[in-house]
């Protein structure tokens, strides 16, 4: 059986993925995250990922957010079937401009990891709107997350780098992702519209159908 590994956003779980819907005969292994060495960079971590999950080759990763970004670095590790992100950037020349701004004055060190998990009354403005039971669920996500991976996962998303153009890579973007503007994303596999940068629950039945297509389209061609 074919297995997809899913990676959620930072300050998300693997909760993130309730409403997405595979076809029955892959073996979907949802990623948790674990507590980050020091001087984890997202290159070490995927590879973390890599050994932790048992990640073979010919295994398709989805990534949302930041588990896209850690998807393509686990895609230069292992040769993956396929690599599929979601709300995310494949290369950090797609960054929006205030990636730069956080490198040269880094704020985030000075907020308290904790409170960083008590910010959801920022999440509707940040992400889109949303119904009231998935703003209560990125709310607990959010309240769940260890405050030491937050603030690492901001450092170590603002340092990342990669020009490495994957094969067989796909991505999909929201025209309303005000995190990641869909503007920035060079030859996205497909731009949902009205997607914002958590579309993964109120357009979930849309990509799940983008997902289903990519991964019979693979199955078909091998």
């Amino acid at each position: 059986m074919h297995r997809v590994y899913m990676i959620s956003g930072m300050g998300a779980d693997s909760r993130l993925f309730r409403n997405i819907k595979l076809p029955a005969h892959y073996q979907v292994m949802l990623v948790d995250w674990h507590a980050p060495k020091p001087a984890d960079t997202l290159t070490t971590y995927a590879r973390d990922i890599v050994k932790q999950y048992d990640i073979q080759p010919n295994s398709t990763v989805i990534g949302v957010s930041l588990g896209g970004m850690i998807s393509v670095e686990i895609a230069k590790l292992v040769q993956l079937d396929k690599v599929i992100l979601i709300s995310s950037i494949k290369a950090d020349s797609e960054a929006p401009w205030y990636f730069k701004v956080g490198r040269s004055v880094p704020v985030y060190k000075a907020i308290p990891g904790k409170l960083m998990t008590h910010l959801g009354f920022l999440v509707k403005p940040m992400f889109g709107k949303m119904s009231a039971d998935d703003l209560a669920l990125f709310k607990s996500m959010l309240r769940n997350s260890a405050p030491v991976f937050l603030k690492w996962a901001m450092r170590a998303v603002l340092n990342w780098r990669n020009n490495v153009v994957l094969p067989n890579l796909y991505h999909i973007i929201g025209d309303k992702d005000l995190v990641f503007p869909y503007q920035n994303i060079k030859n996205p596999t497909a731009v949902i519209k009205g997607g914002t940068h958590i579309m993964v629950f109120d357009k979930a039945a849309e990509i799940s159908a983008l997902l289903a297509g990519i991964l019979k389209y693979h199955e078909n061609t091998r």
